[in-house]
């Protein structure tokens, strides 16, 4: 009987591994592992909020539930029942500064009620003097912001911001009459005799007209109330009301074609000017030339006397 053996072989080298033969594992901790994945939630603690997610951490503004009664309330307890009234949006705000360092020249800038077109303007007019702009209301209860003045028991002027006075205009508001009208002419003329300036035919659809579209054909806010679109379409109607009306004096309250392009009228009638419309020139730029042409742009250098400070 013979023991077979076998043979032991020796172990084949490294590099003639067989494929299948199994690798170890790399390790996952490794300190370079570590120390990015240590650096990726150091940046992600910085980038994300701690704590519940906040839709806004800025209260809202009280302004915005304003109304405008209260408004015209509090404007109107300044100058004895009468308001003054102007519609301006954001780009607007430097015209209605200037306009305001006119008023409060005047002694009456308290009276002052802005109807303002969104919210970023009246918030910044209220933050900067509180009370004094109100957000125009909306289309369904646009005609408020027509009526509002007769219905509470105020008198009522509207101005546009591309406005300046010159003078406080109410001694010129004599007598007691259903509306004043500035001359909106620029050719040279003298008023009317003194039994007929103060009556005037107007059509009484036109009127109702008016409350239908307090201030545009499109139901929308600017500083033109629709009269001449009321006027247009009535035209040719025969119902016809006696409304009292009162023209104002060219010299008085010129128009921007006379006060600006006729020098010698200037200065003619010089002492006697009071409010003047930057008005038959269109653009923002070349309005604020204009006026700063003949010394009317007094943001400039008197933004300190404007309530709104420096816009």
């Amino acid at each position: 009987m013979s023991l077979h053996q076998r043979t032991h072989q020796k172990p084949a080298s490294g590099d003639s591994l067989p494929a299948t033969a199994p690798s170890c594992p790399l390790p996952l901790l490794t300190l370079p592992y570590l120390f990015s994945l240590l650096a990726l939630l150091l940046f992600a603690a910085l980038l994300l909020p701690w704590g519940p997610i906040r839709t806004s951490s800025v209260p809202a503004s009280p302004w915005r539930a304003y109304t405008l009664q209260e408004a015209a309330a509090f404007a109107a307890a300044a100058g004895n029942g009468t308001v003054l009234l102007a519609a301006v949006s954001g780009p607007y705000l430097p015209f209605l500064s200037n306009w305001l360092i006119s008023i409060r020249r005047a002694g009456r800038a308290d009276q002052v009620l802005v109807i303002a077109e969104d919210y970023e303007t009246l918030d910044r007019i209220n933050a900067a003097w509180p009370g004094h702009a109100v957000l125009v209301p909306p289309a369904p209860d646009a005609q408020a912001v027509h009526k509002f003045g007769s219905q509470l028991g105020y008198s009522v002027m509207y101005n546009d911001v591309d406005m300046v006075w010159l003078a406080d205009p109410f001694p010129y508001l004599v007598g007691d009459h259903d509306v004043y009208f500035m001359d909106d002419m620029t050719p040279l003329h003298d008023l009317p005799p003194a039994n007929g300036r103060c009556q005037a035919v107007v059509k009484e659809v036109w009127i109702e007209e008016l409350k239908e579209q307090p201030w545009s054909k499109q139901r929308k806010s600017n500083d033109q109330p629709a009269f001449n679109w009321a006027l247009n379409k009535t035209a040719g109607q025969e119902i016809r009301l006696q409304v009292d009306v009162y023209l104002l004096p060219q010299s008085a309250f010129p128009t921007g074609g006379l006060y600006f392009k006729n020098k010698t009228w200037v200065k003619d009638t010089n002492v006697k000017h009071v409010i003047v419309h930057n008005n038959y020139i269109t653009g923002f730029e070349k309005k604020i030339k204009r006026f700063r042409d003949h010394g009317l742009w007094l943001v400039d250098e008197h933004s300190h006397e404007s309530p709104l400070g420096r816009i």
